[in-house]
């Protein structure tokens, strides 16, 4: 059930020394390519990054956060069409690959799974990491493994102070 995993999806920082496993992964990317996209562009790649000593470059390109490299893999969401803006403003490749991402993250928790949306990384170094082609962007990193914590309490907004009806108060 869906909401379940919306509830249960925190973000994990510790992870065990567990691989895994490829049908695992093979279900998180297929929840991932059956994303909606605008006009159906499909702007998303997604850069699988298991290799130990690609993974050990990770704390550094992504500002010391150790989690990164830790993880038994990290997805690099990347997307291409990058000069596709929709008629609301916003980047379509943005919010394209951001839906891909939240795919991928529920469908981790739905597996057992949990991951960490990463934003604080070097582009450049990350890019050059993947050898990402320059027409290409990467929106974020989810390193993805068994989580070694539980969740924790979050301190969420109430329902009233984030819904208005018909006009923003």
């Amino acid at each position: 059930m869906i909401v379940k995993s919306i509830k249960d999806r925190f973000s994990v920082r510790k992870f065990l020394n567990k691989p895994v496993e490829k049908e695992q992964l093979k279900e998180i990317l297929e929840a991932a390519r059956l994303s909606p996209s605008a006009r159906n562009t499909q702007p998303y790649h997604f850069v699988v990054i298991s290799d130990p000593d690609k993974r050990a470059k990770l704390t550094e390109i992504c500002n010391g956060q150790k989690f990164a490299a830790e993880a038994p893999l990290s997805i690099a969401v990347c997307a291409d069409n990058t000069d596709y803006v929709m008629k609301c403003g916003q980047p379509a490749y943005t919010v394209d690959a951001s839906i891909a991402a939240e795919h991928i993250n529920l469908q981790a928790v739905e597996l057992g799974l949990g991951s960490c949306w990463i934003g604080s990384f070097n582009h450049d170094a990350l890019a050059d990491l993947i050898k990402l082609p320059r027409d290409h962007k990467i929106v974020t990193l989810l390193p993805i493994g068994y989580p070694a914590v539980s969740k924790g309490e979050r301190n969420l907004k109430s329902l009233e102070d984030l819904v208005s009806y018909n006009s923003f108060k």
